[in-house]
Formats: C-alpha cells, structure tokens, sequence
C-alpha cells in the first residue's frame, strides 16, 4: 500500500515520511516556524536559507531541517529545486473575518484581480436544505451560481451559490465574471446586507473539484458555508465555498468575553 503525508499526497517512493518517527516533533516545530515566515512575506522571491544555515539557525541537524522542508512541500507551499535552493512556491490569499465582504472586495487593489468563470447560472428548484435554510417552500425557484473565482490568473475557489429568485433573477443579466454578488445586490439592487451564519472545515478535493481548482484529487480545501442576511433579518443568500488550502486562509481577532460565576457569559452591552 502506498505511503500518504497528512496533506493526501503520495509519499516518495522509499523515503522515510517526516510526520513520523524520532525527528517528526523538531521537523514540525521547523516547519511552522518557517510557514510563519513565508506567511509574512519575509522570503518573497528569494530562495529559503540553505539546509546548512537553517540548520545553524535552529540549532539542529540539517536532517530535521531536510524533514521540515519536506512537510513545507507536502503542504504546497514551497518547492525545492536541484541546485537553486527552496522557494515559496505562491503566497497564500488571506480573507479577514472581521466583517462580511466579497472576494473582490477584499483584495482590491485599483486591478482586476479577481475574475469569475461562470459554470453554471440558472432557475432551478430549490432542494429541502437549501428551501429550509432560505425560509422558503420545498422546490420554490431560486438562482443556482457556480463560479470558478480566479486571483492573479490563479483558480482560488469554486463557489455554489444559492439566491432567493426575487435577488438572484436579476443578477442573470448583470456582469457575473467581474463582479461580486454582494457588491451587485448592494449597489444595483439597492439592498443593504446584514450579517451571515459560516461554517468552516476541511475536505479533501474530489477529482471534479480537483480539476476544476487545477490541483490533485485529494488535495486539502478550505471549506465554507456561509448563509448571508439582509440588513432586516431576511436569509437570501446561501454559499458553499471550496477554497485551495495552499493559496488560501482565514484571519480574525477573537476577543474574550467575561464569564459571571453562577451566570455564564456576560455579553458586552450587559449591565450589571
């Protein structure tokens, strides 16, 4: 049976897998340290130090630093190249959980960054989950989305959208491959929106997503359910979210809520 890393790509034939074994905790210790410096840009398009100076660096052998490497490749996120060195293979895209944007919103730059390959956009019953989450009847028409989103001509994700028909019927007619919905609904539609429930968890790509998203079947996908609301409450937007786990995260400040003995959480605006 052939060998698998944590990310589902097939180990090298042969090779000792580096996520076991005697040296696994210092190569993981590395290899975080090091996804924190390419995380910040400290490497850009240079190449990493070399085996010898992480090595020296890290007080280490330069076998736990071959081994920590190896995980940084198995996570996509460099590639070694014989005789040039170790590079950072592509930055990762980083969406703030701060507030509810689109995609374009996030990462605009005066450019045309993101662009949408529509796949599918079209009235279509809607299912029991997505007529439950959407407050509506079982098989009530709503607008069906599936978008490949591409940034800097890369694919970053492949989204399902679920639209009430009353919002998603005129976004058929309107630019879909350089907008984002939220921006449309608000700025066409006149339609302020309000806040949305998400989820999020890991999967693994399926060969039709993986083809898609130009990456191997089984690769590691950030996953998103993300169900948006109006300024008044009402749901009209329900979205399934892939995102490539190599070129995409999510960031946040979580802040800590007091907790009343005898009381359980005291919310912030709650007066004592």
């Amino acid at each position: 049976m052939t060998g698998r890393t944590h990310s589902g790509n097939p180990a090298r034939a042969g090779a000792p897998d580096p996520s076991t074994g005697r040296r696994s905790a210092p190569a993981r210790r590395i290899r975080d340290i090091l996804r924190a410096r390419i995380r910040s840009g400290i490497y850009g398009n240079r190449p990493l130090p070399s085996e010898a100076q992480l090595a020296a660096d890290f007080d280490t052998s330069r076998n736990i630093v071959r081994d920590a490497l190896a995980l940084l490749r198995d996570e996509g996120l460099v590639d070694r190249v014989p005789g040039a060195g170790t590079f950072v293979v592509s930055d990762k895209a980083v969406q703030g959980l701060d507030r509810l944007r689109g995609l374009a919103e996030t990462f605009e730059t005066g450019t045309d960054r993101v662009v949408n390959r529509v796949l599918l956009a079209e009235v279509v019953p809607a299912t029991p989950i997505v007529a439950e989450r959407l407050e509506l009847e079982p098989a009530t028409p709503v607008v069906a989305l599936e978008r490949i989103r591409y940034l800097d001509g890369t694919p970053l994700s492949l989204d399902a959208s679920y639209l009430t028909a009353d919002i998603g019927a005129p976004l058929l007619t309107m630019d879909l491959t350089g907008s984002d919905v939220f921006g449309l609904v608000e700025a066409e539609l006149g339609l302020p929106l309000g806040s949305a429930a998400v989820s999020i968890e890991a999967v693994a790509a399926d060969p039709t997503v993986a083809g898609l998203l130009e990456v191997r079947a089984g690769s590691p996908l950030l996953f998103l359910e993300r169900l948006t609301y109006t300024d008044s409450g009402r749901p009209i937007d329900l979205e399934y979210v892939r995102y490539r786990g190599d070129r995409f995260s999510l960031s946040g400040r979580l802040h800590r809520i007091p907790v009343t003995p005898n009381r359980g959480v005291t919310e912030p605006n709650e007066r004592g």
